[in-house]
């Protein structure tokens, strides 16, 4: 498993470098190192020495890729990717283009994202899994038929309806729960119950329908049959055989999302007010401070491999047939 594990690592690297260069070609593609110093100085007449200034200041003043003007590895270590991009593979996110110090901010407003994320998440696997098992108990039932078209009806509505919704009756009209904004320790409670109601809700329709599939899938199997003609109970089938089964695909949705917790959601924290680094990347997009939206890109690549190893390490857990070699 080790061997395997080096492997997966030492295959991330060419991917996490052709992030880095496909976010970096898409970013400057829509904006220059000019365009960028006019949004940052704030002012609609700005001087071309000013704008010089700017770039000389962060950085911005090279070539983007290769420096002509250079001698050896200095075409292409005296470039912008170079010296804004290669630092992340050593986790040094550096400075945001107004100053601050993008690894602090990080480590600031990620616990923020986790306060919604990992109630959020665990809750919703719980309850989809749940739902899905009992639907397939009850499978061609009234029951089941109901639950499908529930879900379909939760899969066709959008989230940004839950969000307003949720808001406008829980916190407008029948005052439960603060509308927005965030505080800390005990007190930031209050302010995560909604989004966490909502977060759970808007992903009830789709986990269930999945899982669902997947047991579906599971029960019309062999071992199943001769489960039951062993006299097994239909809940004994389905808790002791289909369940543990229908295991590995369900693991490959969910283990996989795991490390992204950290990353939060962009909508759910945008409209809620919740300082977490959802909202950290939507304002360093409408700012375009590019070192950030640089530095949540990789997290995000980083996080998301991370998730595909631990998922296939979790499937030797499950299924003592699978191997890792």
């Amino acid at each position: 498993m080790t061997a395997y594990i080096v492997r997966r690592i030492l295959y991330a690297i060419p991917i996490l470098l052709g992030v880095n260069i496909l976010t970096f070609a898409l970013f400057f593609v829509v904006n220059s190192p000019d365009d960028m110093a006019r949004v940052h100085l704030g002012v609609k007449r700005v001087t071309p020495e000013a704008i010089d200034n700017w770039k000389s200041e962060h950085g911005y003043d090279r070539p983007l890729l290769f420096n002509s003007k250079e001698a050896g590895l200095e075409k292409i270590t005296d470039t912008i990717f170079f010296q804004h991009s290669a630092r992340l593979f050593v986790f040094d996110f550096g400075q945001s283009d107004d100053g601050r110090d993008i690894g602090y901010d990080i480590s600031q407003r990620m616990w923020a994202s986790l306060a919604i994320a990992l109630p959020t998440f665990i809750v919703g696997v719980l309850i989809n899994i749940t739902f899905a098992l009992l639907l397939a108990f009850f499978r061609g039932s009234l029951f089941d038929i109901s639950g499908v078209i529930l879900c379909v009806i939760l899969m066709s509505i959008s989230g940004l309806f839950y969000i307003i919704g949720g808001q406008y009756l829980l916190s407008k009209l029948w005052h439960l729960v603060p509308i927005s904004g965030y505080d800390s320790g005990v007190n930031a409670l209050k302010f995560l119950v909604l989004p966490v109601i909502i977060g759970v809700i808007g992903g009830i329709g789709a986990g269930t329908r999945l899982y669902r599939t997947f047991y579906l899938e599971e029960i019309n199997k062999d071992y199943v049959r001769t489960a039951r003609a062993k006299g097994l109970s239909e809940l004994q089938v389905l808790f002791r055989h289909v369940l543990k089964n229908a295991m590995i695909p369900i693991l490959t949705g969910v283990v996989v999302v795991i490390p992204l917790l950290f990353i939060g959601s962009l909508i759910m924290e945008s409209f809620f007010g919740i300082p977490g680094l959802g909202s950290y990347t939507i304002d360093a997009i409408n700012s375009q401070d590019f070192a950030i939206v640089r530095a949540m890109v990789f997290l995000g690549s980083v996080l998301y491999i991370l998730g595909l190893v631990l998922t296939d390490i979790s499937y030797t857990l499950v299924d003592p047939r699978v191997r890792l070699n």
